[in-house]
């Protein structure tokens, strides 16, 4: 009986439980929650274990800051669950704060997940869900919830591609009849491009910077090509040298440069998806071209460089950085299409 009222007193959730950021949304209410995956935790002096003090943005402000004694720390690592027990105080937190601080509350909830994770990492993902408070948890693959997010519709019998440029992993499906036909998937995303301008800087400039900055970078002058239009940035670290405070100028060219080995790995999991794509499958593909989802599709010109390389229509979705959330929301609202598109 109670499990039937909370039931009723709970609205249903879809999470997008990225590497990067954390996607909520609610039934009836759309999109109510949207932060970075970061726990800040503290070691417990009575030797307790530890404590959770900050979750989502809050934490995030205390990366590369944190005293002895307190971590930032990023449980989902690639797509999958890399530390249990901050991911279930991360999903209580994201779960309590949908429902409005609410503890009486068992949603039924749906999680995306990557094409190609394992059971073990599944079956971690179920539990977490479950520990921090789910009745019923259903799991999506990320480029199906992508595909729905996007509108298209994944029931019919035509081939459709999707590239989901993530902050762990970037996905690439073909899609038809309710299921993937093939995938890829590379553990390189938003976070290996973040590590790369880490590494130009420090090799060019001596100057090493953090996290932060080098996703700052990318946001500000990041370019999949080296044909746009030349942009700079002050970038501000430490001289690896001289052991003080730096400010060095970059360039767009330069960022590009140091870019260049991610965005070839994206370019090259999609020509092997392709290759593996049945021929009628294919054939739809070239009249429907390829829908780019995830925030590490927001790169500039990573759609053109797409297009270059493979000769196909590239389109970016309308809101790539949300389409997974707003699709597995979509398959929340449809229970029907949500059996057909969630596995065990």
């Amino acid at each position: 009986m109670f499990k039937s009222l909370a039931g009723i007193l709970s609205n249903d959730l879809a999470i997008d439980l990225g590497t990067a950021n954390t996607l909520v949304y609610a039934r009836n209410k759309g999109l109510v929650c949207s932060e970075p995956s970061v726990v800040a935790v503290a070691s417990d002096s009575r030797g307790r274990g530890e404590r959770v003090l900050a979750v989502g943005s809050e934490a995030k402000a205390m990366l590369g800051r944190t005293p002895s004694g307190i971590r930032a720390v990023r449980p989902i690592k690639d797509g999958v669950i890399a530390d249990f027990e901050v991911t279930e105080a991360m999903l209580r937190y994201f779960i309590q704060k949908a429902h409005n601080r609410s503890k009486l509350v068992r949603p039924r909830m749906v999680i995306c997940v990557p094409p190609e994770i394992t059971s073990v990492e599944k079956r971690a993902v179920r539990e977490s869900a479950l520990s921090a408070g789910a009745r019923e948890v259903f799991l999506v693959e990320e480029p199906m919830a992508a595909a729905i997010g996007a509108g298209l519709d994944v029931t019919a019998p035509t081939g459709n591609m999707v590239v989901d440029v993530g902050g762990g992993t970037t996905d690439v499906a073909v899609i038809s009849l309710s299921g993937i036909v093939t995938s890829s998937s590379i553990r390189c995303g938003g976070d290996k491009m973040d590590e790369a301008i880490i590494q130009y800087v420090r090799r060019k400039y001596n100057v090493l910077i953090g996290e932060r900055t080098a996703e700052d970078v990318k946001i500000t002058i990041g370019t999949a090509s080296p044909h746009g239009k030349t942009q700079t940035m002050e970038i501000k670290g430490r001289d690896l040298v001289a052991g003080i405070p730096k400010t060095v100028m970059a360039t767009s060219e330069e960022i590009h440069e140091a870019l260049v080995e991610p965005i070839g790995a994206i370019v090259e999991s999609v020509h092997m998806t392709l290759e593996k794509t049945p021929p009628e499958l294919a054939a739809d593909i070239v009249d429907r071209g390829i829908v780019l989802v995830g925030g590490g599709s927001l790169l500039r010109d990573l759609d053109v460089v797409l297009r270059d390389r493979t000769g196909l229509p590239i389109m970016r979705s309308d809101d790539p950085f949300t389409a997974v959330v707003y699709g597995a929301g979509k398959a929340l609202d449809d229970l029907e299409l949500l059996r057909e598109v969630s596995f065990e």
